[in-house]
């Protein structure tokens, strides 16, 4: 598979820097806008020309090299300072360099009329800069400047510093990403015996491995004696026939800036059990379990105003009903317009307020793992903004549900039942007065028939009384037969509501907490993406 270009590195890197706005800190995201400029200028100036700078500490004979590469004393005017105060410039090629030299604020440019290398027409820029480890602020910071816009970065050490921990961990170590742009000069091995040098060199390459520049290249050279300057001299001439260097450059700033973002980290896969706390959580902040009681008390309460013995069960409708308390009483069942309907239950109180925050920062909490400071501050940022609006959420959830609290087919039939039932027992009284209050006013009272020849204890009952005693013990216990069904009705429409108001407060923690959480998780899941892909990796 072919290698990215850098329109699809720095594509995905601002794609990264887009999604990480808020998340990731500043200074990161400006060093990925300055990355970014910095590619788009360095690709607007000259594509032939390759530019090579040789960093060092004091001492290191950066001057020197240069010279030796150049075949003349082009860095005579420094070599009496104690450093190189400005960057020298040796130009092979100099047309479209002067742009070039420009942005890299380099005035002072030699133009060199002999081939760098034999047989090879190469647009090159070779450039002696100031020590690193400069007294001078301002010479340190052209190096430091300059080891952010060169093509090719050429580490000169000396026997004496090439250990120096400075170096290592302020300069080269920072760009270990650029081994493929990269080269390290041990100069002056002349100054070691020669038994010595290939020991300093496996030692300098040690210390290379643990900045993380695994395969780089590590020349032993004597600018004074000619040592090893050819082979640093084959070694530029390629970066510059191959005409990649600026390309990788870019490419590896690029992907060093993306390694250090990916510091925020990469979100965990969620559990059901989560949603499922989440939900059992508002639930009890709802207190779900409360108004589905509310249903079987109601439904209990109604059934026995219906279907209860005539003579009591009035005392029933002097008793509040639960759900009409609450304003839930005919549900949806009117057209009543639920979305802005507000219920009558009270607000919640504080142990209600304290169960809803523990399970929604214990999404939040949750959701977070794996994330880095930003991200987490923003998933519970959405945590908060839900817990203000979960109060008049859940209310109206609560005050949408059907909570099933109709009346049943068989009210009606027991109740025609206890009518009959207590119509049979009048008749029966009546019937039994008849012949005490008749003949108060002069009437002749009707006889009384009794039962005989049934056979059974009924014999020798009058009708009349067996009518009102059996008219009111069936009344009686078909409001107790009543009376338990209802309860066991009333049971399974509690747990019928418990249900529907589960699944709405479920929809509210889905609607408020969980989508966007998961919609910040998704956006860090694109940011980690993006970064794979800046950095030259598939995810």
């Amino acid at each position: 598979m072919s290698e990215p270009s850098v329109d699809q590195l720095l594509g995905a890197l601002s794609e990264a820097a887009e999604l990480g706005a808020g998340r990731v800190p500043t200074d990161e995201l400006e060093q990925v806008r300055r990355i970014a400029e910095r590619a788009g200028e360095r690709r607007a100036l000259s594509s032939e020309h390759t530019v090579v700078g040789f960093f060092g500490a004091t001492g290191s004979g950066k001057s020197s090299l240069m010279n030796a590469l150049a075949g003349e004393p082009i860095a005579r005017t420094h070599v009496g300072r104690p450093t190189t105060s400005v960057p020298l410039a040796a130009v092979w090629n100099p047309r479209g360099a002067s742009a070039l030299l420009d942005w890299l604020q380099v005035g002072d440019r030699r133009v060199m009329e002999v081939p760098f290398a034999a047989g090879q027409d190469l647009s090159l820029i070779l450039l002696d800069l100031p020590d690193f480890d400069s007294v001078a602020l301002d010479h340190r910071a052209i190096a430091e400047r300059l080891a952010g816009q060169v093509d090719v970065l050429v580490w000169v050490v000396d026997p004496q510093k090439y250990a120096d921990a400075v170096i290592h961990r302020d300069f080269i170590a920072p760009l270990a990403t650029h081994a493929s742009v990269t080269a390290a000069v041990l100069n002056q091995v002349d100054r070691l015996p020669p038994g010595e040098v290939e020991q300093v060199v496996d030692s300098l390459r040690g210390l290379l491995r643990r900045d993380g520049l695994e395969r780089v290249q590590v020349l032993p050279v004597s600018a004074t004696e000619g040592t090893g300057v050819d082979a640093l001299r084959a070694l530029i001439a390629r970066f510059a026939a191959e005409r990649k260097a600026a390309s990788q450059r870019l490419s590896a700033d690029v992907r060093s800036i993306a390694g250090r973002l990916e510091a925020a980290g990469v979100p965990g896969k969620m559990r059901g059990a989560d949603v499922q706390q989440l939900e059992r959580g508002l639930s009890r902040a709802a207190n779900v379990d409360a108004v589905a009681q509310a249903v079987a008390d109601s439904y209990r309460k109604r059934a026995g105003q219906v279907t209860g013995w005539p003579l009591t069960a009035w005392l029933l409708r002097l008793a509040p009903d639960p759900l009409r308390r609450l304003h839930l009483a005919l549900g949806r069942d009117r057209g009543r317009d639920a979305e802005v309907h507000r219920t009558g239950m009270p607000p919640m109180n504080a142990a209600q307020r304290a169960q809803a925050g523990l399970a929604v920062r214990a999404y939040a909490d949750a959701a977070a793992a794996g994330l880095g400071d930003g991200w987490a501050a923003a998933i519970h940022e959405h945590a908060a903004d839900a817990l203000e609006a979960l109060p008049s959420e859940l209310d109206r959830a609560v005050a949408r549900t059907d909570l099933g609290a109709r009346g049943s087919w068989w009210w009606p039939l027991l109740a025609a039942i206890q009518w009959l039932a207590l119509l049979v027992a009048v008749i029966g009284g009546v019937w039994l007065l008849l012949p005490i209050v008749l003949p108060l006013w002069g009437m002749v009272a009707p006889a009384i028939p009794q039962f005989e020849g049934t056979e059974t204890w009924l014999d020798g009952w009058p009708i009349p009384l067996v009518g009102l005693l059996g008219g009111v013990l069936v009344g009686i216990l078909l409001g107790l037969i009543g009376a338990a069904i209802g309860g066991a009705v009333g049971a399974a429409r509690r747990a019928r509501a418990r249900r529907r108001l589960r699944k709405q407060v479920g929809a509210v923690a889905l609607e408020s907490v969980v989508l966007p959480i998961e919609g910040e998780r998704e956006r860090a899941r694109q940011f980690a993406v993006a970064l794979a892909r800046a950095s030259g990796r598939k995810r």
